[in-house]
């Protein structure tokens, strides 16, 4: 069988498809019907010197794959599976695979490390394989190319165990190993580079050791005297430990900033540009740290304080920013045109940003002078990079402090746009007026940038961008749509109102440019459409109104193409999109009042019809995008939308059945609610449909977790609406809440992502008891109620002991108290006055901060006593 399973390994990487399907289905019927002899086989194969490299490099990837999934539930399978195998057989298969870290081939070398580390992020956790770090660590007396595997595979390890797995005397060996081998006195770069790699994945483990001083700093020496090897590949990987430590430790820094910053200033000023980057994504990092320290603690440090800010940054601004500034020039001659491009002056404009935003007014008079010295020079590099560096720093700094400056600059920045002879020029000007408009204009800043004076030359400058390159005349269109949404407050008049039609006229066009696939120019085109429409006033309507059926015929257009090729029919899809959202945007905005409702709604049932001819079309993004604009229909039509809904369902229905496209699924809860609300009880007939098909969504271990949340809401929803019809819902609906509330009451231990996630959990269940409450309010079955209320009063009890409610959380959880009282009456009144916490809830909730949490506490609070006095 051996030789079979070679031949099958290389047929299967065939460029003959015939053969290669041929060998893939040899594979699969082997795997199927002999699971424990296949993985024998690959390991096997993987191990043995005598076969191909292809071969081997195969094998072990299948065997990776036999392993691990991207999605939960076919992980959890496929673990469960390695478990269940007989001891003998997996004992067998690590042996291969521990033995092929010493083979010559490094493809086979470097995929075995990866499946160890595989079957170790399976077994160390059940407490199986115990012996394999120490094993590991012995290789440290064999030739080089077996203690670069070994390190190798002890990064991949790392990256794939929790810390908690691995002993903290393990953890030192790793530590102690890998330091050796970052060692300057290790003669094998492949071998130093290895261990710099495996440093990095092992930092999270590090916590104690970076407790104690002396292996701090011995840690520390050692990464730094790696920024300076000869190889370049090693500085940048000693580089990157530096970024890693700098949010990992922020707080252990102090000692060695001295030092890291003259290291990072010499790589930056002089070194290669991978290692370079990397030395500016250090300070980047370290903004990032202080920015969240900031925000968190509003500058305001007091015993709470987690982490204090040591103001690494403010420190260290007079020597860094001209270090950053240099760092403008570095430009590409290509780089506007590579949307993914990234190199040293984009870098250091970006960390610039960061450093703005860290130290606030502090900053502007440091770059000042470098703009002024170089905005006007004749080499482009200069302009851009003074244009750069002005964009770069208007957001951080106070309006105060920047509004006499953009004053001034703002006719230089148009006219760099119109004028200036070089396009990387107009593409940073069109991008910094994007970011006066961002940050500087608008309802909340009370000098205005924008006057009557300048508004229009603003437009006709941003217009005529528009016929520009497509990278300029992308940000020209992002410019346009911060400029409309700083009016988005405006009440009555607009001053972009007499611009209206001229500037829906030229976004149009560039939406038909031939070359609008570039730069993301035509998603920039109708983003910056949509922003206009929606913060349009009144006046505009008429116009609104005219845009309509031009839209509807460019969706029209696109579902009349025929006999396309994958690549057009991907960007058909892409357009089809962008046309769903910009209809979704006028239906909200006509759909929002009475006059400009009815003249929209001559054009409802060409539209829908529109949407349904979208749905046949299968495709996820366009599905999203037509479920959204379905749900702005519905709300605009109210209970009119009732004569689509026999043909809609179906289209309802696969949403809601679409596990693998999740984000559609999502979208397609919350139209649920968007039905529930504009049918009211004509939602009825589809009821039993809906509700089961969420009950399945719920049940279901395919389906992304961040559904889960919308689906309690959406029961909420029904029920509000159907009211006493609930009745037969409750008995699977019920369950189904209490289960989720007592997953989600605890949150011992829990990480920040995973606390927001158990907060959206506990919204979407209280939801959904408040719409029961409140749909069976005045009926008379609110009694099937009674026998839930102690859990759910358990339920509110144990999140209010928890103390780590959000405050949305707590808004509808003291409004769940109210809804129950006044729901269920003097039935509810002794439960709540036994109720462990109710009354402490109730006191801390009126006496929020949050007007919202307080409004919903003083309803609750009459409720409350009005159920315990009758």
């Amino acid at each position: 069988m051996a030789t079979e399973v070679t031949q099958a390994l290389l047929n299967a990487q065939s460029v003959d498809s015939t053969v290669r399907k041929h060998a893939e289905e040899t594979l699969k019927q082997f795997q199927e019907q002999n699971l424990p002899g296949f993985l024998l086989s690959l390991s096997g194969e993987l191990a043995s010197e005598e076969k191909p490299v292809d071969s081997r490099k195969l094998a072990g990837l299948i065997l990776k794959n036999a392993l691990d999934a991207k999605e939960q539930h076919r992980k959890y399978e496929l673990v469960q599976r390695w478990l269940s195998l007989d001891v003998a057989v997996k004992t067998q298969i690590k042996t291969c695979l521990l033995q092929t870290l010493s083979s010559l081939a490094p493809d086979a070398r470097s995929t075995a490390s990866q499946v160890i580390a595989k079957v170790a992020g399976i077994e160390l956790p059940q407490k199986q394989w115990a012996e394999l770090i120490g094993s590991l660590l012995s290789n440290q007396q064999l030739p080089a190319h077996v203690k670069q595997a070994t390190f190798e595979t002890l990064g991949y390890l790392c990256e794939e165990v929790s810390p908690d797995v691995v002993e903290q005397d393990q953890v030192n060996k790793i530590l102690t190993a890998v330091v050796q081998g970052m060692n300057a006195e290790e003669g094998n770069s492949d071998v130093r580079l290895a261990a710099t790699r495996a440093l990095y994945n092992a930092l999270s483990f590090t916590r104690a050791n970076f407790n104690n001083d002396m292996e701090r700093d011995f840690i520390m020496r050692v990464v730094c005297q790696a920024t300076l090897s000869p190889e370049v590949k090693i500085r940048q990987a000693a580089f990157e430990c530096l970024v890693s430590i700098s949010s990992t430790y922020y707080e252990k820094l102090a000692p060695y900033i001295q030092d890291i910053f003259s290291i990072t200033a010499k790589a930056v000023r002089e070194d290669e540009e991978p290692v370079a980057l990397q030395a500016i994504e250090f300070w980047s990092s370290i903004c990032d740290e202080e920015i969240d320290i900031l925000e968190d603690y509003g500058g305001d440090f007091t015993a709470d304080s987690d982490v204090p800010c040591y103001n690494f940054i403010k420190q260290a601004l007079p020597a860094l920013v001209p270090m950053l500034l240099e760092t403008l020039r570095k430009q590409e001659e290509d780089q506007d045109q590579d949307e993914v491009a990234w190199n040293l002056a984009m870098a250091g404009g970006t960390c610039l940003g960061l450093v703005a935003r860290t130290v606030g007014d502090d900053i502007v008079p440091l770059v000042m002078p470098f703009i002024v010295e170089n905005i006007t020079k004749p080499d482009w590099r200069q302009r851009e990079a003074a244009t750069y560096a002005f964009g770069s720093i208007l957001e951080g700094p106070s309006p105060e402090k920047l509004t006499p400056i953009v004053n001034g600059a703002l006719n230089f920045m148009l006219t760099a746009l119109t004028k200036d002879a070089n396009s990387h020029v107009k593409d940073t000007a069109a991008w910094t007026l994007g970011r006066i408009f961002e940050f500087l204009h608008g309802s909340t800043v009370e000098i205005p940038i924008i006057t009557p004076a300048n508004c229009q030359q603003i437009v006709t400058v941003l217009l005529q961008s528009m016929k520009d390159a497509p990278n300029v005349a992308e940000k020209a269109c992002g410019a346009l749509y911060f400029l409309a949404q700083g009016y988005a407050d405006v009440a009555a008049s607009s001053p972009l109102t007499p611009f209206f039609q001229e500037i829906v006229q030229s976004l149009l066009t560039v939406t038909h440019r031939e070359d609008a696939g570039e730069s993301r120019l035509r998603t920039a085109a109708y983003e910056a459409l949509n922003e206009v429409v929606r913060c349009s006033t009144d006046e505009t309507t008429p116009m609104i109104l005219q845009l309509v059926p031009v839209i509807m015929m460019e969706l029209h257009q696109t579902l009349e193409a025929q006999k396309l090729s994958s690549d057009e029919r991907e960007k058909q899809s892409e357009l089809q999109g962008l046309l769903c959202g910009c209809l979704q945007v006028i239906i909200q905005k006509l759909g929002g009042s009475d006059p400009t409702k009815y003249a929209f709604l001559q054009y409802a049932d060409q539209i829908m019809s529109l949407f349904l001819r979208v749905f046949a079309c299968r495709n996820a993004t366009v599905h999203e995008e037509a479920m959204l604009a379905i749900g702005a229909l519905a709300y605009a039509t109210g209970p009119d939308f009732a004569k689509y809904m026999p043909e809609f369902y179906k289209y309802l229905e696969m949403g809601l059945q679409n596990f693998e496209e999740y984000q559609v699924c999502a979208v397609t809860v919350g139209v649920v609610g968007d039905l529930c609300r504009a049918l009211e009880d004509k939602i009825i007939p589809y009821c039993d449909g809906i509700m089961t098909q969420l009950l399945k969504d719920l049940s279901s271990n395919q389906l992304h977790r961040s559904v889960k949340p919308p689906i309690f809401s959406c029961f909420g929803d029904i029920a509000l609406v159907i009211g006493e019809n609930f009745e037969k819902y409750l008995m699977y609906a019920m369950p189904m809440l209490q289960s989720a509330a007592e997953l989600s009451a605890h949150t011992s231990g829990a990480d920040d992502e995973m606390l927001d996630y158990t907060n959206l959990l506990r919204n979407g269940i209280l939801e959904a008891y408040s719409g029961i409450f409140q749909g069976f309010k005045n009926s008379p079955k609110t009694q099937l109620l009674i026998p839930y209320a102690p859990h759910i009063l358990q339920f509110l009890d144990s999140i209010y002991m928890e103390k780590d409610m959000d405050d949305v959380v707590m808004k509808t959880a003291i409004g769940v108290l109210g809804d129950l009282a006044d729901t269920l009456g003097s039935n509810a009144g002794s439960l709540i006055q036994q109720s462990v916490s109710s009354k402490d809830f109730l006191i801390e909730c009126l006496s929020s901060d949050d007007h919202l949490i307080k409004e919903s506490a003083e309803w609750a609070q009459m409720a409350i006593s009005r159920a315990i006095s009758v």
